[in-house]
């Protein structure tokens, strides 16, 4: 005996979107069209039919889209989700007797052939079809039938024939046997549109206080609430807001000796006062953060909270729980290491360990209590040093009951490791944008984001500057060049962000031999002065102004560069679903130089033809330019300002 579906006659493949073949979900948002398709087709010369049934993880029905086909055997149709969570995805598809007969008889009667044993082939395929009809669809196939038979010449029949109402009956009545089902079932997650377009500021808040030598509280984080707003900023991210270990300790500068009044670094968690699921006392109560939330949404704004899963050695876990720890062979507790770097202060988690599951749970449920107080974004430090099995499970547990939550990957780490994350749950990932200086590094980088199976689900926010990080790029073309990331950062990606006082004020004095700020904030507490605003801030203010204002800024994989006669600068075309909104943004990417350039725009891109004549409008400066066809002339001074992003003006 063949143990096959022998009859079936269908291939269907590269089911999309998926993620290695289904093993991982994709990912959309709400409300916005997603594409699906398939490659589809048999053997021989019949027509084919198939359709796309999907339905949310919690729905019982499918929901059946035909999909039409796109040429070389692509099948694709349009799903708009209306819901957050998962989503399933199934491709059927199989030969279209009917229409095939259908197509043929027109055929021979149009060359002039007899066609009487046609007529009765396609008699024979209806009467097999009513025979399978079930109530009120019999009747109608039966009266073609008899229609048909009854028909008094070949241009009657033909016409009776072709009718579309019956056809549609017909496949009502198919033999499901012959019915092909993609072997796959992929998943799509479907996430708020914050998961796609979003706009990040990072601020410690203990440096949020306006006195000289005083620890910043939420309540002083409320009064820079509407500079924050002002500003465009959509997400306020947070370092650990916890206590802070006091054994081992690190001073300024990650010194090894504390001195009295050093506040340590906040990702060495947990006193006796207590660990994740306690407040820092110096930064004020949960009622002071709770009113911080709340206060900050009114102001359109949602506070992300930093997730570090690793303890100071004084953690209360380190005491009650010894077994979720590496003890070594002299009895003390395994430190963080990536030698020779050392971190003292800090102790990791062994995931190996036999109590994982109730480590799980425990890890699981600091990222619930602090869900069930208002937090919906979390930014995952080193997310890379802890277990992939871990994150999927714990991803996924969180957001079947909190769909909401986004989750920020801060791993700067080797490729497959990044897009491994991305694979298990994380919303977003930090990337390598902040080492991409050239045209050529930033046009292969960003197009393999955006083209490769990567945009399925790897979703990059793009940033200039960390605490962790002062690229070398910062460090030399001061304020032009600060200005130039941002604006790379901030049309580039959808989302981005800034680590935020620093890189308004334009620091860039870094510690000798490394890529890190000196006189680093993560280890002591600065006073800003929060009333300058420098010309790097109000760039991002009006670049954000700009961002909210254009749908084409609002997504990321909707990018097309356009080829420049000059290195130094960079042109790509951004557009909205619609086309209405339909954007060239060119770059100046030398901060000493004033640079010119012929841009060669792709006209299909832009919507416009060879030697069409059109008005664009920039967007940062308000000036309107005369641009014709495809070659276009620029000039960009760093000094005044080093980008166009311009916007073509649409007929009324």
């Amino acid at each position: 005996m063949i143990n096959v579906a022998g009859r079936r006659r269908i291939v269907i493949n590269n089911v999309m979107p998926s993620v290695e073949g289904g093993r991982y979900p994709a990912k959309t948002i709400v409300n916005q069209p997603l594409r699906l398709s398939a490659n589809i087709f048999a053997d021989g010369h019949e027509l084919i039919e198939c359709v796309a049934l999907i339905k949310h993880k919690t729905d019982k029905l499918w929901v059946t889209l035909p999909l039409l086909p796109e040429g070389n055997d692509v099948w694709a149709t349009t799903f708009i989700p209306d819901r957050l969570g998962m989503y399933q995805l199934l491709v059927q598809a199989w030969i279209d007797h009917f229409g095939t007969w259908q197509h043929g008889l027109v055929k021979k009667f149009n060359a002039g052939q007899d066609i009487d044993t046609e007529i009765k082939n396609g008699l024979l395929i209806a009467e097999q079809a009513a025979a399978k009809a079930v109530g009120k669809n019999k009747i109608p196939i039966a009266d073609w039938i008899e229609e048909l038979r009854s028909a008094t010449g070949h241009s009657e029949a033909v016409a009776i024939a072709t009718n579309v109402e019956i056809g549609l009956l017909l496949a009502k009545s198919r033999d499901k046997a012959l019915i092909t089902t993609s072997h796959i079932t992929p998943e799509i997650e479907v996430e708020r549109e914050r998961a796609l377009f979003s706009t990040w500021y990072e601020l410690f808040p203990r440096s949020a206080a306006a006195a000289e030598g005083t620890h910043g509280s939420f309540k002083d984080m409320l009064r820079l609430l509407p500079r924050i707003s002002r500003m465009g900023f959509d997400v306020l991210y947070l370092p650990p807001i916890h206590p802070i270990g006091e054994l081992k300790r690190k001073g300024r500068n990650n010194s090894l000796t504390a001195a009295e009044g050093d506040h340590g670094s906040p990702w060495a968690i947990g006193t006796k006062e207590g660990g994740h699921k306690a407040l820092h006392p110096e930064l004020g109560t949960i009622d002071d953060f709770k009113l911080l939330i709340n206060t900050a949404q009114q102001a359109g704004i949602e506070i992300a909270m930093d997730i570090a899963f690793q303890c100071a050695p004084d953690h209360p876990y380190v005491a009650e729980h010894p077994e979720w720890f590496k003890w070594r062979a002299d009895g003390t507790v395994q430190y963080a290491e990536n030698p020779p770097k050392r971190y003292e202060d800090i102790l990791p988690f062994n995931f190996e360990t036999e109590a994982w599951q109730s480590l799980w749970v425990e890890l699981r449920s600091i990222m619930e209590y602090w869900i069930e107080r208002g937090i919906e974004i979390f930014r995952v430090d080193n997310p890379h040093t802890k277990s992939f099995m871990f994150w999927e499970w714990a991803i996924r547990e969180i957001k079947t009951k909190y769909p909401r939550i986004i989750f920020l990957a801060e791993a700067f780490t080797r490729p497959r490791v990044m897009e491994q994350l991305a694979k298990l749950g994380f919303t977003q990932s930090y990337t390598y944008f902040t080492w991409r200086n050239t045209r050529r590094e930033l046009e292969d980088y960003i197009t393999e984001l955006t083209t490769s199976e990567l945009k399925y689900y790897f979703r990059p926010n793009l940033w200039p500057n960390t605490p962790d990080i002062l690229p070398p790029e910062l460090t030399t073309g001061g304020e032009n060049n600060h200005i130039i990331r941002l604006l790379l950062a901030a049309t580039l990606s959808s989302s981005y962000g800034i680590y935020g006082p620093v890189y308004e004020m334009c620091l860039r004095e870094p510690i000798q031999g490394k890529e890190e700020y000196i006189d680093n904030e993560k280890y002591q507490v600065w006073q800003w002065d929060w009333d300058t605003w420098t010309k790097t801030g109000e760039i991002a203010e009006r670049i954000n102004r700009v961002r909210k204002e254009n749908p084409a800024l609002q997504t990321t994989n909707n990018i097309q560069f356009a080829a420049t006669d000059n290195d130094n600068i960079i042109c790509y075309i951004k557009a909205d679903e619609s086309r209405r909104n339909v954007l060239i943004i060119v770059v100046n990417l030398d901060p000493f130089n004033t640079q010119n350039a012929v841009v060669n725009l792709p006209l299909q891109a832009i919507g416009k033809e060879p030697g069409e004549r059109y008005q664009v409008e920039d967007l940062l400066s308000g000036d309107i330019f005369e641009w014709t066809g495809a070659h276009n002339y620029v000039s960009l001074n760093p000094y005044e300002l080093p980008a166009h992003i311009l916007r073509i003006q649409q007929p009324q």
